[in-house]
């Protein structure tokens, strides 16, 4: 549930990123439930805020996923079934299997020192002191897949995986984790780094479908 806080002095702009990145953050906490209907009305009252900046706001968790417009002037949190989690990761594992096994043929010096510098930076986060670590955690993993996807050099994959996949479970499934999972999980970024570097596709497609399958078991699990 939000505290209620004013905001004094703020530009637009400023009021909406305020309200943009309280919103988001209570979203992806589960501090909001899913299919939970949220107002303007309610949300600026809360917040201490006009409706304007608090509509750019959701208008902005609308494109990431993480709301959708329902009628009138409300909007609910996205909710997920079982099938829908099973689908998105069932999708997850056939395209970023093979991107894995392209990035580890087609992957450049540049791009192993990328991945290995962001497998680094997530390990060092590990385990999160607090808000701000776990969402450069939850970002630093999110540019280590799309850095896979861009080494395997298939602008049509990168489209696929863009068009299929859910942000919004995946930013929340991340923040589900626990600090086993998260240890997990980073081994299985620093050997898909390693795989790789040695040129071994079916290595680092064998360990990125564990890496998905772990992922999937937890988000049914912490459901």
């Amino acid at each position: 549930m939000l505290t209620q806080k004013k905001v004094r002095g703020a530009t637009r702009g400023g009021a909406t990123e305020h309200a943009y990145i309280t919103l988001r953050s209570e979203i992806l906490n589960g501090n909001f439930a899913e299919g939970e209907r949220l107002t303007e009305a309610m949300l600026a009252e809360t917040l201490g805020l006009s409706r304007t900046p608090v509509r750019d706001a959701l208008g902005r968790l609308i494109v990431e996923g993480l709301v959708a417009r329902g009628p009138g002037y409300g909007v609910r949190v996205v909710s997920f079934s079982e099938d829908e989690i099973g689908q998105v990761f069932a999708i997850r594992e056939l395209l970023e299997t093979y991107a894995v096994k392209r990035a580890a043929l087609e992957a450049d010096e540049e791009d192993i020192a990328a991945l290995r510098a962001l497998a680094d930076e997530m390990k060092s986060y590990i385990p999160p002191q607090s808000e701000s670590d776990l969402t450069r955690l939850s970002a630093a993993n999110q540019e280590f897949h799309k850095r896979i996807i861009l080494a395997a050099g298939s602008p049509r994959l990168a489209t696929l995986l863009n068009m299929t996949i859910d942000m919004a479970l995946v930013f929340r499934t991340y923040r589900l984790y626990s600090q086993r999972d998260l240890l997990r999980s980073s081994r299985h970024h620093e050997e898909i780094v390693d795989a790789i570097e040695g040129r071994e596709p079916q290595w680092a497609a064998s360990v990125m479908r564990s890496h998905l399958l772990a992922a999937a078991a937890t988000a049914r699990r912490r459901r």
